[in-house]
């Protein structure tokens, strides 16, 4: 299948473009960071769609950064929902197959003790711009199935971690900590609030999902992508300073506090399970290990 990959420069795009290359797929890339294409520049995406002529599109670009959306909600707001917008309208336009926007569970907002776990059904109330805007995003690619007609399939992951994250998420966070630490012989390790509770798959597992979505998904449909499992965030920290190779402890931070912590997050992914036969396959300490090694790698390049 000829496929492209928004947004295929950062850390979901670069774990799904391996895979997609690795099952025999042939992939074409952009990203603002390398090609200079922007998401929100439409014309500028349907010349490159009929370029490359795709037969599914894979739709990651946009803002990520959740903590950093409270200073910037209009830039998220444009990068996420006007940007699959047009993604939506170029692969239209180009005859594009298939289209998949990836989404996120934050548009869940909050949620109650019995709304878990998580299935696709419960209603969205985002809390940060970042999930208002990921919620925006996903009533698009649902207008573009109902209203257009559009083969689109629409993922919610919950939080995914491994190597080559940014710093800006937690668990990276975390393990770059640990291993400056490590080279420093430091032993504190600064935390924010290390009670909530996340689901959590490796990066390489969701991705899995993606191409199988794309293969097996119902178009119009939107399914989880999590492992049913939640995990404290004092959990990974823990387990973290526990792989160092000197001893270190846990000190709160109050700079490292966001604005609003959503208490849990756990979703359902049988949906996505009786749809495409997916399973998370990767072991959580397989996972932060080769995280905490990735940083240790970076600390030596530098």
């Amino acid at each position: 299948m000829r496929a492209l990959i928004t947004g295929a420069n950062g850390f979901v795009g670069h774990h799904l473009s391996h895979h997609l290359e690795a099952e025999g797929d042939e992939v074409d890339c952009t990203d603002r960071s390398t090609d200079g294409l922007d998401i929100t520049d439409a014309p500028s995406l349907l010349e490159l769609f009929r370029r490359t002529r795709p037969e599914a599109v894979y739709h990651l670009a946009g803002a990520s950064d959740v903590g950093g959306s409270w200073a910037t909600p209009q830039a998220t707001f444009r990068a996420n929902a006007e940007g699959t917008l047009n993604v939506l309208w170029a692969a239209r336009e180009a005859g594009v197959e298939r289209v998949l926007t990836v989404g996120s569970a934050d548009v869940y907002g909050k949620v109650s003790a019995d709304d878990l776990p998580i299935d696709e059904d419960l209603p969205m109330r985002p809390v940060s711009p970042y999930a208002a805007s990921k919620a925006a995003a996903d009533h698009v690619a649902l207008q573009a199935n109902l209203g257009f007609g559009q083969h689109v399939v629409r993922a919610r992951p919950f939080n995914h971690l491994g190597p080559g994250q940014s710093d800006r998420f937690v668990a990276p966070a975390l393990a770059g900590r640990v291993a400056a630490n490590e080279r420093a012989g430091e032993a504190v390790v600064k935390v924010g609030n290390l009670s909530p509770r996340r689901d959590f798959t490796d990066v390489r597992d969701v991705v899995r999902a993606y191409r199988m979505m794309v293969e097996h998904g119902r178009p119009g449909e939107v399914y989880n992508v999590c492992s049913g499992r939640a995990i404290a965030v004092q959990e990974l920290a823990e387990q973290l300073i526990g792989m160092a190779t000197i001893e270190m402890e846990l000190v709160p931070d109050p700079d490292l506090q966001r604005p609003v912590d959503i208490p849990v997050l756990l979703g359902d992914a049988s949906r996505l399970r009786a749809d495409t036969g997916w399973e998370p396959t990767i072991p959580l300490e397989v996972t932060l290990r080769d995280l905490l090694d990735d940083q240790r790698a970076r600390l030596d390049a530098s």
